[in-house]
């Protein structure tokens, strides 16, 4: 009963244009900025801190585009 709702609520959400989870940090323009100054040669570091985002995230954006 209680999936019942839960599903039943999740549903209305979308219907509604909501979803859930957390807001990703990378978006377009970002990723744009961060394929050009890598392939100028500038460090994955240099990148993160001028986008103020972690290494990690540059590195997996990155390799989602790949």
């Amino acid at each position: 009963m209680i999936v019942e709702r839960t599903r039943a609520g999740l549903d209305a959400a979308k219907a509604q244009g909501r979803t859930g989870g957390r807001p990703t940090v990378m978006d377009a323009d970002k990723l744009a900025v961060a394929k050009a100054r890598k392939a100028k040669g500038e460090s994955v570091t240099a990148i993160a801190k001028a986008l103020n985002v972690s290494r990690a995230t540059l590195y997996r954006a990155l390799a989602d585009t790949e």
